[in-house]
């Protein structure tokens, strides 16, 4: 990776569950599930984070590591007049501040984290389920349209940590704008 952005950012949470909260329960409610906020995880390459339920799965190697930038839940709060929001609802794995992820889509990014170097390709948006209005508050779902994250593959092996990190970036970013919704169009054909 040629990047030649640096951004400080801090990871605040770490979320390793071995299994599903909410896929597959409409019916049943969310299922009480362990869920560690570890304070360091490790990260296999194509694999995952280590005890995680996306860990080694074929469907989800493109996607195994989730990441969210905190201030979209903080723009959420601040829409819907409520949380604050316990990120760790969200069940997304990696929670950041200061990381404006969205431009990272389609990239190939690092996470160096107390001298440890995670690589990562951020492949698409992390959609968020209908279970934010339930887990969040009314409305979160929409809300959280076009700020749930990125799903990410690793491309190496290494450690997170909570804590201060650094975000390397071969684009620009612009960690103002972390909170913000980003809409993705549809390209037109002629």
């Amino acid at each position: 990776m040629t990047a030649s952005y640096r951004y400080d950012v801090e990871i605040l949470h770490l979320l390793v569950s071995p299994a599903h909260a909410y896929f597959g329960r409409a019916r049943d409610g969310a299922a009480e599930v362990p869920t560690t906020d570890a304070d360091r995880v490790e990260v296999a390459a194509g694999k995952g984070i280590v005890g995680d339920r996306f860990f080694g799965k074929a469907a989800h190697m493109d996607a195994a590591v989730t990441l969210l930038a905190v201030e979209a839940l903080e723009a959420m709060a601040a829409e819907l007049g409520a949380g604050p929001f316990d990120p760790l609802l969200t069940r997304r794995n990696v929670v950041l501040r200061g990381a404006h992820l969205a431009p990272l889509l389609g990239q190939d990014f690092a996470l160096e984290s107390q001298g440890d170097v995670v690589r990562f390709r951020a492949g698409r948006p992390a959609h968020p389920c209908a279970w934010m209005d339930r887990m969040l508050a009314p409305g979160a779902h929409a809300a959280m349209r076009g700020r749930g994250g990125v799903r990410c593959q690793p491309l190496s092996d290494g450690f997170l940590s909570r804590g201060p990190a650094v975000l390397v970036s071969p684009v620009p970013l612009e960690p103002e704008k972390a909170g913000q919704a980003v809409v993705l169009r549809p390209t037109r054909l002629p």
